[in-house]
Parts: C-alpha cells; sequence; structure tokens
C-alpha cells in the first residue's frame, strides 16, 4: 500500500512537472546537432499581473485609479504656456484687439521615497512674458538679456530673480500635496533685486506682499493639485465621466465646472476629454434711471494625457473661451461693450 502511494505521489509531480515546461527543438553549440529539450511554460496571466503591477494608473476589474511610481533621481517635466486673444468692441462699433504670452518652465527632481512619500525638488527654470497690440510686440524673456524699456526692464529683473531658485515638495504616491516649503529664499531674493529699481520702501514693502500673496504654498498646491492628480478616490471606468466644481468668483455665488472622461487607456498614455465652463450669468441693476447688464459665459474643452507607467502628466490643451458683454440704459439711449477671449492653456507643449 505504501508502495502504491508513493508511485501515486511520484506520478502526480511527473505530470505537474509536464505541466510546466514544453519541448523546443534547439542546436547544440558544441555538436552543432540538432536536439530536444524542455524548458519552463511562461504563465502569461501571471506576466500580465505582473506587467499590471508595474502602472502607476492601472486597473482593476475595468476601474482605473491614479498612482505615481517616480524613479528616484529622474527628473519630470513641467512647462505650462498660456496664450491669450483678446476682442474689444467699444459702444461705437469700433474693434481693438491684443494677444499675450505666458512661459513658465519648471522641472521635478524625485530625490527620495521613504514612507509612501515622495521628496521632489520643484526647479524654477525660466519664465517668458510677452504681449502683441497694434502691430507691436514687447517680450521679457530671463533666458535672453533685459530688455531696454524700464518698466519692461523692472519685469525682467524681479522674473531673473525668482528663476533658478528650488522648492521642497511632499508628495504621497496618490498625487497628494503635503508640503511646499523653501519660499523665503525665494523671497530675500526677489525683495534684494526689488531694491535695486524701486527705491521707496514703502512702495517695495507693498510690492513684495502682493508677490508674496500671489506666490506661495497655496497657490502652489492648488495648482499642482489640479494639474497632477484628479481621478476620484474610487476610480474610474473608460467611458465613465466625473465633475469637479470650483469657485469662479469670490463670494462663491458663480462656479467654474469641469467635466473629465477617461476616453482610452493605449499604448501606455492615459487620455482624458475635458469639458464645461460657467453658463451665462447676467446681473441687472438700475439706479437713478440708469439700468446697468451685464453677462459672462465661459466654456472649455480639450485633452489631458498621463504616461500609464510613472503617472506623471505627458500633456494639457485645453481652449478656453470666455464672452462678456455690458450695457447701460436710461431708457432712451443705451451703451454696449463686448469683450471675447480666446485662451490656449497648455502643459508640456513639446509632448502635445
Amino acid at each position: 500500500m505504501k508502495n502504491i502511494l508513493a508511485i501515486a505521489l511520484i506520478s502526480l509531480t511527473i505530470v505537474s512537472c509536464k505541466k510546466e515546461t514544453k519541448k523546443v527543438t534547439k542546436v547544440d553549440p558544441a555538436t552543432g546537432k540538432t536536439i530536444t529539450v524542455e524548458v519552463p511554460v511562461v504563465d502569461s496571466a501571471k506576466t500580465t499581473q505582473v506587467k499590471t503591477e508595474n502602472f502607476a494608473i492601472k486597473d482593476s476589474a475595468g476601474i482605473y485609479k491614479h498612482t505615481f511610481l517616480l524613479e528616484k533621481g529622474k527628473t519630470y517635466p513641467f512647462v505650462t504656456y498660456q496664450k491669450d486673444l483678446q476682442e474689444v468692441t467699444d459702444p461705437t462699433g469700433k474693434k481693438a484687439s491684443g494677444t499675450s504670452e505666458a512661459t513658465d518652465e519648471m522641472s521635478f527632481t524625485v530625490n527620495d521615497f521613504k514612507n509612501n512619500i515622495y521628496d521632489i525638488s520643484i526647479n524654477l527654470i525660466s519664465k517668458r512674458n510677452s504681449q502683441s497690440s497694434n502691430g507691436k510686440t514687447t517680450v521679457v524673456d530671463t533666458k535672453q538679456a533685459a530688455p531696454k524699456d524700464e518698466q519692461l526692464k523692472t519685469m525682467w529683473t524681479i522674473n531673473k530673480a525668482l528663476v533658478g531658485n528650488k522648492l521642497d515638495m511632499k508628495m504621497n504616491k496618490n498625487g497628494k500635496v503635503i508640503s511646499i516649503t523653501g519660499f523665503d529664499a525665494v523671497y530675500k531674493k526677489v525683495n534684494a533685486a526689488a531694491a535695486s529699481i524701486i527705491k521707496d520702501e514703502k512702495t517695495r514693502q507693498g510690492f513684495l506682499e502682493n508677490f508674496k500673496q500671489n506666490f506661495d504654498e497655496k497657490m502652489l498646491k492648488d495648482q499642482f493639485s489640479k494639474n497632477l492628480s484628479f481621478f476620484p478616490a474610487k476610480g474610474v471606468k473608460i467611458g465613465e465621466n466625473w465633475s469637479v466644481s470650483e469657485n469662479a468668483s469670490p463670494d462663491g455665488k458663480v462656479k467654474l465646472t469641469t467635466n473629465y472622461t477617461l476616453k482610452n487607456v493605449k499604448n501606455g498614455v492615459v487620455e482624458i476629454s475635458v469639458k464645461g465652463g460657467i453658463p451665462t450669468k447676467s446681473d441687472k441693476k438700475s439706479q437713478n434711471g440708469v439700468t446697468h447688464s451685464m453677462s459672462t459665459e465661459l466654456s472649455q474643452n480639450g485633452t489631458i494625457k498621463f504616461d500609464q507607467n510613472s503617472g506623471w502628466i505627458k500633456s494639457q490643451n485645453i481652449g478656453v473661451n470666455t464672452t462678456q458683454k455690458e450695457s447701460i440704459s436710461d431708457g432712451k439711449k443705451s451703451q454696449s461693450m463686448t469683450s471675447k477671449s480666446t485662451s490656449s492653456v497648455i502643459i508640456n507643449p513639446s509632448n502635445k
């Protein structure tokens, strides 16, 4: 009985081995003869699982969740570019237009990853601003020499003090920005640059306070939270929609709603379509027989792409159209003015 049991166990072992190997014909390099050998069979299901686990944006039962798998020592690009074309029609019907462009070049270097927290250096590389109107274009670019115009030179001097600095960011694996520090060193350099061009102490302090309000931890955390990771926590299926609303007015009465759709996941790229905006909002006030009316409307649409392997944003290209109409009437005569703005908001333009 014991021998029969032993033979049965050996047979099971052999059958198991056969399931995990296959015969392959190859040339023996020593003899030059054709021989048949057994090699392990790769389990395709296991291989697929391993590959999937190496994705930052991966699916489980068809539901995709966004995480980050950033490499220590690697630098990731984050270049923002915005172009605005504005056209104004005055009460006489005369039109005037102007174009402005702004480019901020940054990069993110991963210093360390411990306890699911990334230690990242935000490198402030360069700034470029340009304006075109009535056939004239002005440019302020930190990669070029200072402009001769005094006002433009002031702007260039401040921008030059800003770039070349680093901030330290802590971000968890899910893309939540925990903290951004290092602002004091930047403020010190900007203040020194301002002192060389703004001689009045009170004016300089007012400038510095305004600069701090527009370049601080809260502002950058808000920006990166919107751009780096915005998948819903529960995950999302291909073709599924989700929405995010934020205040577009100080009192919170006007909301900007952005609708996202996970369009597809293909060839290592996660593509999301973007639509939404602000429905037409009208306001009318009358005083002393004069009625003042104003309406505003904003629409946006575009595409955002993420690298599936790292979770980092590859590119963003969103168009924003804004129309504002304003009129004044005393019941007999009326005047109106219309302002239209067309904007392109792009991240990593070289990848679009």
